[in-house]
């Protein structure tokens, strides 16, 4: 039988082991001397919830699926439909190409080509490494077309230290928060200061509800972090990620039946949700230009 989610290729370096495929060139599996870092999913099962996804051209959501760029007025498919979104890119579901792997890496590539909505063409390559130190994700997209495209970039990796998430504690190094509505689009960015949305000092996230977009990341050395941590075990999972992800999308993942609270999406972004409409740090793509970014998850 085929697997759901394609060719599943193994990664091992010293303690580490992770499990990346073809489909979406997504991470299915992520494991530390045995433990799992990211809660991943089994190999006769289709990827739900966005686990491990990569989510290109633009990540989270655009309303109504409508923007306009360069003078076009342009139609997405509305891939969250009961809400009327088109939500977290075109490439997620797409059988990518394997470039070459070693025992700790592997390269993935794919040519998204222009299609109503989105009528660019991109060359994608996923770059993963496994060390000693964890896994990173390096990201390439270069416009291959003849004309400018709007372009974001998010991951969508699931935390996991083997507890609910209530008695865990979150760092965030993000000064800025946005609320959002029903649908899941932002308002504009507030401070949050005196909000129980600061965790730029760790503490516990108790009861509290997160599907936010955060910005306002304090980088050092180009780099910044946002970690959880199981208090009494020590067990913690950390995301880290290079100055091109200015946003983070952080889900406590309330709505997910029997595993509600059992992991946290902490989702480096380098734009916020509506990005192609409000033009909030979008990239630009001119023909030729390429943008990379990379991230750590440890």
């Amino acid at each position: 039988m085929t697997s759901p989610s394609g060719l599943d290729v193994v990664l091992r370096s010293d303690s580490y082991e992770a499990h990346v495929v073809e489909v979406g060139a997504g991470l299915r599996r992520l494991i530390r001397e045995g433990l799992d870092v990211v809660d991943g999913y089994g190999p006769d099962e289709m990827c739900s919830a966005g686990r491990g996804q990569l989510l290109a051209p633009w990540p989270n959501r655009i309303e109504d699926g409508r923007y306009e760029f360069d003078g076009r007025s342009l139609q997405l498919a509305l891939s969250e439909a009961a809400a009327r979104n088109a939500i977290h890119g075109l490439v997620r579901w797409a059988p990518w190409r394997l470039d070459g792997a070693t025992a700790a890496s592997a390269q993935w590539s794919y040519r998204l080509y222009p299609q109503p909505g989105y009528p660019f063409t991109l060359d994608l390559t996923a770059t993963y490494e496994l060390s000693s130190d964890g896994l990173t994700l390096t990201f390439s997209a270069a416009n291959a077309g003849g004309s400018p495209a709007p372009y974001g970039l998010g991951a969508h990796p699931y935390l996991t230290v083997g507890r609910s998430i209530d008695g865990c504690v979150l760092e965030l190094p993000a000064s800025r928060f946005c609320d959002v509505d029903d649908r899941g689009l932002p308002s504009d960015p507030k401070a949050v200061d005196g909000t129980p949305y600061d965790f730029r000092v760790p503490r516990q996230i108790g009861e509290t509800t997160l599907d936010h977009p955060f910005s306002g990341v304090q980088l050092s050395g180009g780099w910044a972090s946002a970690s959880l941590t199981d208090p009494d075990s020590g067990r913690a999972a950390r995301v880290s990620f290079d100055e091109t992800f200015e946003w983070l999308q952080v889900f406590s993942a309330d709505s997910h039946g029997p595993t509600t609270r059992q992991y946290l999406a902490i989702e480096p972004m380098t734009c916020p949700p509506n990005a192609f409409r409000s033009g909030v740090d979008l990239v630009v793509l001119e023909p030729g230009d390429v943008h990379t970014a990379s991230l750590a998850i440890s």
